[in-house]
């Protein structure tokens, strides 16, 4: 199941990847430094605000649906996440208007909050269809959903960045985008739990299971975030802007990386758990964590070794030179933050504990706000980037300590080390490398990075990939033969 996701889920985030990096040259270029400050602290006000509410709901159809047995069970289950999901609507949008009309803020920034916490309920909505999805393994269905909200959302937010939006310009295409989605897909998952009713005891359970969750990445929103409103106050929304972009180019690289394994990852690891027992769920887990280390170590490294080139070819110039210094801190803090989320924080979801889950995030949320008090009066954004990354340093070893009480979840130490030798000698080969500038420097670096990557790592055969290859080209010949 895990390998069937990864493959399938290719195409969608590739989509992902590319208007990630588009919305990135775009913006930095059409909005003003100022503008961008302000997308980028109403989009962690959104965040914070979907994950406080409605971000239970979405992590209990991910987890639970597998567990379903009966359709009895499964009408059940869908009533009460979907019904749930709109009464927490109608209560939250009138209680969202109210507290953003009292917050005292300019205008601009008050437009841009209301537009962004105003497509919440959309997009949660899309959210349940696609881990529902997920958890069934219709990837097709899940890629597809992924792929339109992502180059709708785009098109809609330079549309109306160019028209004169500012900052809520970006905001209005994620609130745009999932709503042109929900005619096509929302009947069908609706009709899913037509003549069920409210199972009160199983949302007792979703939500004991749920709202842990919801608080752990709530902190995780407050470990990203809190570098941004401290900028604001200590500096000013240019700073912000200039932060939030070196942050989006080289975080988004690694997350598109994250976010595609991991969907593919965690349903296959709770499906091995609830259909194979402790031992399946074993040998799944170091799969992933094998994959997760092969292509997440070059891909952080990478980053960190094409900051200026890079910057030079994605970013505005006003928010150039800043970006460049903070790319490699972040992509640092990119790698770490997914081996946090995507496989060691599935001790807890896979056993449970999600209370523990809280107790881990806890940890790096604040030392991140601690840190960030220290270093960012004395060294503005590079404070900030220093402070992202030793945070989720110790977020990562305290998940795999308070997860271990849990769940161990292995670690494949000799993959670790063969593809740390490989990374080595593809960076020692970029250092080595003329610097010509521009998107010439940039090609002429990746190039050389990956292929040199991808030869030390066939060598030492590391994740397996050797054995991988030689099953994929065999299956390939065979296919050719009977054909």
């Amino acid at each position: 199941m895990f390998w069937r996701g990864v493959w399938g889920y290719l195409p969608a985030n590739i989509v992902q990847g590319v208007v990630g990096f588009l919305a990135i040259v775009i913006f930095t270029r059409v909005l003003s430094p100022a503008d961008f400050g302000r997308y980028a602290l109403a989009f962690s006000v959104m965040t914070l605000a979907h994950v406080a509410v409605f971000s239970w709901l979405e992590a209990a159809m991910a987890r639970f649906w597998a567990a379903e047995q009966t359709a009895e069970g499964l009408a059940r289950h869908f009533a009460s996440l979907y019904r749930t999901a709109f009464r927490l609507g109608l209560v939250f949008l009138p209680v969202a208007a109210v507290l953003i009309a009292l917050w005292p803020m300019d205008m601009a920034f008050r437009i841009a909050v209301a537009v962004g916490v105003g497509g919440i309920p959309v997009r949660c909505f899309a959210k349940l269809a696609m881990e529902r999805f997920r958890a069934a393994g219709e990837v097709g269905r899940a890629a597809r959903i992924d792929m339109i909200t992502a180059i709708g959302g785009l098109a809609i937010g330079v549309a109306v960045a160019l028209a004169g939006a500012g900052g809520s310009a970006p905001l209005i295409g994620l609130m745009l985008a999932p709503l042109l989605t929900l005619p096509f897909i929302l009947p069908g998952e609706l009709k899913q739990g037509r003549g069920a009713r409210v199972d009160r005891t199983r949302l007792r359970t979703y939500a004991v299971y749920g709202y842990p969750i919801a608080a752990s990445l709530a902190l995780a929103v407050v470990l990203s975030s809190t570098d941004r409103f401290l900028l604001a106050a200590f500096m000013n929304e240019a700073a912000v802007g200039a932060y939030h972009a070196g942050y989006s180019l080289a975080n988004r690289t690694l997350d598109v990386l994250f976010i595609w394994l991991g969907a593919a990852g965690t349903p296959a690891l709770v499906m091995a758990l609830e259909r194979g027992g402790g031992e399946r769920l074993q040998t799944a887990a170091r799969e992933q964590a094998s994959t997760f280390l092969l292509i997440g170590l070059p891909a952080a490294a990478g980053v960190a070794l094409v900051a200026g080139p890079l910057t030079e070819v994605m970013i505005g110039e006003d928010l150039r030179r800043v970006a460049a210094s903070i790319t490699p801190w972040i992509a640092l803090s990119a790698l770490l933050s997914g081996l946090t989320t995507y496989y060691f924080h599935q001790a807890f979801t896979l056993g449970r504990r999600t209370g523990l889950l809280l107790a881990a995030m806890a940890v790096p949320a604040l030392a991140n706000i601690v840190l960030n008090l220290l270093l960012i009066p004395g060294h503005g954004v590079m404070g900030a980037a220093w402070s992202t990354a030793i945070s989720f340093g110790l977020g990562l070893i305290a998940s795999i300590a308070i997860g271990r009480r849990v769940l161990v979840m292995p670690v494949p130490w000799e993959t670790l080390a063969r593809c740390g030798l490989a990374t080595a000698a593809m960076a020692l080969a970029v250092s080595v490398l003329p610097r010509l500038g521009g998107l010439v420097e940039l090609m002429l670096q990746a190039t050389v990075g990956a292929l040199v990557y991808a030869v030390v790592a066939l060598t030492l055969n590391a994740a397996g990939v050797r054995d991988v290859a030689g099953r994929l080209l065999a299956t390939a010949r065979t296919r050719r033969a009977l054909s």
